[in-house]
């Protein structure tokens, strides 16, 4: 991670404090011209996203902090944080969310020749993706490609296979804090420019899961959608995690005043 600690060791003019970490104030545009200009110096970079999830999972997470932290890019992810942050007074363009940064990317990489690696998910599941993108973008060159199951033994073949690959773009289907710390521990040994978490994305590529509606997604209620999907296993997640979210938000703001 030296070469990213290094390189966030000024913050960039973009970037605003977001309580106990930071957000690029990109647009969808804006940060694909910095991922690109990673790519082509060949710059080791982590990217992250942030969502009111993410900033829940901080608040105790001190790897978690750290890793977000160091990253040279960080992206608003959730509309809840884009709406917060212009409640702190850091009016943020748009949010840039991870799939959509993901197809975008993509895109971009078929037209200019970037290498593609996907891991993560089940192994039906990053096929799909794979094979997707491929039927989508003829010209998609793709390094390789690997599912999220496997054990500390098979760990030196993964990265093996990522360094030999010679990809320029590793996109990572783990959840949160797991692709993070995943990231940190091997980013300089697989030797891929530009590495971006993109948590259940292969998942809605692959149709093993629904993506809200556009009206749900501008209103920031993506959580209400996935709530409806799957009760369950998100009712606590999202009842505790955005009010949560909210609290910390608001003793922040609160805080801030205080120390004027």
């Amino acid at each position: 991670m030296s070469e990213m600690t290094e390189a966030n060791t000024v913050l960039s003019q973009t970037r605003v404090p977001f309580i106990f970490t930071y957000v690029d104030a990109f647009n969808m545009d804006e940060t694909l011209m910095a991922i690109e200009e990673r790519i082509l110096a060949r710059q080791i970079t982590q990217h992250v996203v942030i969502n009111a999830g993410k900033i829940v999972l901080m608040e105790k997470d001190k790897d978690l902090r750290e890793i977000v932290n160091s990253c040279p890019i960080i992206n608003a992810d959730g509309q809840s944080v884009v709406w917060a942050s212009r409640f702190l007074g850091h009016d943020l363009p748009e949010r840039v969310t991870g799939i959509d940064l993901m197809f975008r990317l993509i895109e971009r990489a078929s037209l200019k020749g970037y290498r593609v690696y996907f891991f993560g998910a089940a192994e039906e599941v990053v096929v799909k993706t794979k094979n997707h993108f491929e039927q989508k973008f003829p010209a998609l060159q793709v390094a390789g490609y690997r599912n999220g199951y496997f054990s500390i033994e098979d760990e030196d073949s993964i990265v093996r296979d990522m360094r030999e690959s010679h990809a320029d773009i590793l996109l990572i289907a783990f959840s949160s804090p797991k692709k993070e710390l995943w990231v940190r521990d091997h980013i300089d040994q697989i030797n891929i420019p530009f590495v971006m978490g993109v948590g259940g994305s292969f998942d809605i590529v692959a149709g093993v899961t629904k993506r809200a509606p556009g009206i749900m997604q501008k209103m920031g209620l993506e959580w209400a959608f996935r709530l409806f999907q799957e009760p369950r296993r998100m009712l606590k997640r999202y009842v505790y995690g955005n009010s949560r979210f909210v609290y910390l938000v608001l003793r922040y703001k609160f805080h801030r005043k205080l120390s004027q």
